[in-house]
């Protein structure tokens, strides 16, 4: 079920003009880009399954390559609702027809939390659709089930009302009068998290690193636009450089004995030996 879902995943953002890296044993199961929207997808045929490593790992890259990640799943238990918004460890998580939607800007504005399922109103949207209705504070309040001050609260401010008013003033109003949930609004802020020798000489030399071990490189490091991944070993996948080449990032090999072919690489103590960013970055340009 899972593979199926990813070829129809593949599928649509293909036909909508994206370009999809499919990928396997990583944190994300897609890469998927069309111009500045850049789209990291686990995808699970059960979103409890997801862990909290894997996300973690996700936020690191999204915030790094600039990014959003998302889970799509089927289920997390029971049956995942159409146009409703789940969280896992704080990722949104969504099944495929409230994707297809949100890509069509069509975003949803109702979510599970711990407290069930929740609606946000836009309090000036709502006083407006009532005023051209000419509805008073008391005729809503009787419709909704709710006090005429307590419609009064929602209307001077966003709030958070069950799924059972937000159906009734839904009945009455529409969607409009709702806030819908941008799922790709991301803004992640980049850290440096160094576990290695190499991570250490990034943030040495100037930029931002982290070590990963869930993705299809070893380091990701940014400095400004300069982005880079890293490989650490003898053994590259045969992806690295059509994965670099789709997030307009350079690459780099770090061998221990055998060097690569046809891509940037260097031994340990000649990383090591680089003094300054500009000396990496025109290494690696220059290849």
């Amino acid at each position: 079920m899972k593979s199926n879902l990813i070829d129809k995943l593949g599928m649509f953002l293909l036909k909508d003009r994206f370009t999809v890296k499919s990928l396997t044993r990583t944190c994300f199961d897609l890469l998927a880009r069309k111009q500045d929207k850049i789209l990291l997808i686990k995808v699970l045929e059960d979103a409890n399954a997801v862990s909290k490593v894997h996300v973690d790992e996700m936020n690191v890259v999204s915030s790094y390559i600039g990014a959003v990640s998302i889970i799509i799943a089927e289920k997390a238990g029971n049956k995942l609702e159409d146009n409703i918004l789940y969280t896992r460890f704080n990722l949104y998580t969504l099944n495929f027809i409230t994707f297809v939607n949100s890509i069509k800007n069509k975003f949803p504005f109702v979510k599970r939390t711990q407290a069930g399922f929740t609606a946000s109103i836009a309090g000036n949207k709502l006083r407006k659709k009532r005023e051209e209705k000419g509805y008073s504070l008391n005729y809503l309040s009787k419709r909704v089930g709710v006090t005429s001050r307590m419609i009064n609260k929602y209307e001077k401010g966003d709030s958070e009302i069950t799924i059972t008013k937000a159906m009734k003033i839904y009945d009455i109003f529409g969607h409009k009068v709702f806030n819908e949930i941008n799922i790709f609004s991301g803004n992640n802020k980049i850290e440096s998290n160094y576990k290695s020798d190499f991570s250490k000489k990034y943030i040495d030399l100037g930029f931002e690193a982290a070590d990963t071990s869930k993705s299809p490189f070893d380091i990701i490091a940014r400095k400004g636009d300069e982005l880079i991944l890293t490989e650490v070993g003898d053994k590259t996948r045969p992806d690295f450089s059509s994965l670099s080449k789709l997030l307009d990032a350079d690459n780099l090999v770090i061998f221990k004995n055998k060097k690569p072919k046809n891509i940037p690489a260097v031994t340990k103590e000649e990383f090591l030996e680089f003094d300054k960013a500009n000396q990496l970055i025109k290494f690696l340009k220059e290849f």
